[in-house]
């Protein structure tokens, strides 16, 4: 299965903004360790996705943020 492009460059800045900001209350400690695993967990998967421009959850449910061709 080929990987079609689904996230727009606007969703891509959100998510890793969202990122950068899940990273730095983990690492400066502000949530519990629990919590933080989890920010980082959901910060590494925001991260990926932006960089290859494909979020697997959109394709269930048909969403796209590229703009039409």
């Amino acid at each position: 299965m080929i990987m079609k492009k689904n996230m727009g460059p606007t969703d891509k800045i959100i998510r890793l903004i969202v990122a950068l900001i899940l990273a730095t209350l983990s690492y400066m400690g502000v949530v519990t360790v629990t919590v933080g695993i989890v920010f980082y967990a959901v910060a590494i998967v925001f991260a990926l996705t932006s960089m290859i421009s494909f979020c697997p959850l959109y394709v269930p449910f048909g969403i796209s943020t590229c703009k039409k061709k």
